[in-house]
């Protein structure tokens, strides 16, 4: 009986979760991508595993086997991660009042818990401690370094499963079970495009009747904090929680959202919400902003990064604030709430896109779960 073979075609955290699922059961795994190596988004975010982003039910599950796979993964391959989990911290009773909602409805099905000012110090020590009314502490965020990260799991997928990738190499055509690049072609029994945001290139017609746009991220990396210093968990403001769908279940959610729309009108106008998150160097990654479009401006706007360094001094007290990078990502984002855009153009090619900012928190679990579905 011959091995089945698939192609996989991007080498992004989508991609790498796809190869992985394949390869773990038996398929011989061929991974193409167009540059020297993975320079997308998959290595421009933060690095969080974010659980509490999601809903409560089918996606909060798909996120906690996200975070299992990326932690076995980690552990096999010898990468570094961080099982810090996060605080949401609250300075206006308002803001206190929807994490105290979220916790009443989740504390049964999630690691989650309101803690007093005095709890949230504890937790961590770059919590701005004035004005301080409480936080929502989450236990379930991992933080990996995603610069690293998704290289070693490629590295990771050629040692432990012979999965062969093709560096440089960008296919230009799919038909049936071939994919070429120029004038050179290859043959798998399955395809798998998981392209990212460079999805023009592959089904173009098909894609230009979705509701698929790309989204601009600004983000920013602060200095290494003196003697080891550490903030612990993932820092958040409380912008955050009218960004992630996970705490729409709070029956006070949209009268904060109303409180956010007068008072942090520009921040909102630009997508900002603020979160911190250190790795193992003790650099901070901080962001960020969202604008969506089908096409960006590759320059970043100062005033942007200004806002989100302004915000973050309202919930954090830091050793070192020195901003010593920025830069952008863009990531592919379905404009009408699907969480995902999976499907099959033809026999035996499935197209995985669309996972907007949820990329590293859910394609693990996605992919694993696409695979089972087809194969198992």
């Amino acid at each position: 009986m011959s091995i089945p073979s698939a192609i996989v075609i991007g080498a992004g955290i989508v991609g790498l979760a796809t190869a992985r699922a394949l390869a773990m059961r038996g398929y011989e795994v061929t991974v193409f991508e167009r540059y020297e190596r993975a320079v997308g988004a998959s290595i421009r975010n933060f690095g969080m595993v974010w659980p509490i982003g999601q809903p409560t039910g089918p996606l909060f599950e798909r996120a906690m086997l996200s975070r299992s796979i990326w932690k076995q993964t980690c552990v096999d391959a010898g990468i570094w991660h961080d099982e810090v989990g996060s605080l949401h911290v609250a300075y206006h009773d308002d803001e206190l009042e929807v994490m105290e909602q979220y916790a009443n409805i989740n504390e049964s099905l999630r690691d989650c818990a309101l803690l007093t000012p005095q709890q949230a110090l504890q937790k961590s020590p770059g919590v701005n401690p004035d004005g301080l009314k409480g936080a929502l502490w989450s236990g379930t965020e991992m933080i990996v370094e995603a610069r690293a990260a998704i290289g070693n799991i490629a590295q990771y997928l050629t040692d432990k499963y012979d999965v062969k990738f093709y560096w440089n190499t960008a296919i230009s055509h799919v038909e049936q079970s071939t994919v070429l690049s120029g004038t050179r072609s290859w043959q798998a029994d399955e395809i798998f495009i998981c392209s990212g945001v460079e999805f023009e290139t592959l089904y173009p017609q098909l894609f230009a009747g979705f509701d698929i746009t790309k989204c601009k991220l600004q983000m920013m990396r602060l200095a290494a904090q003196p003697g080891d210093w550490r903030i612990g968990p993932a820092l958040c403001g409380s912008l955050s929680m009218i960004h992630y769908p996970g705490f729409q279940s709070a029956a006070a959610l949209p009268a904060l959202r109303k409180r956010y729309e007068a008072q942090y009108a520009e921040e909102l106008k630009w997508g900002i919400h603020v979160m911190a998150c250190q790795n193992h160097t003790g650099e901070l990654t901080v962001g960020d902003s969202h604008e969506y479009g089908l096409v960006h401006d590759p320059f970043d706007k100062d005033f942007i990064n200004q806002m989100i360094l302004k915000y973050l001094q309202t919930f954090t007290r830091l050793k070192d604030s020195r901003v010593i990078q920025t830069w952008n990502g863009t990531y592919a984002k379905m404009t009408t709430g699907q969480t995902e855009l999976v499907m099959e153009p033809e026999p035996g090619v499935t197209i995985i896109n669309g996972l907007g900012g949820n990329g590293m928190t859910l394609s693990f679990g996605l992919c694993e779960q696409i695979i089972a579905a087809k194969f198992d």
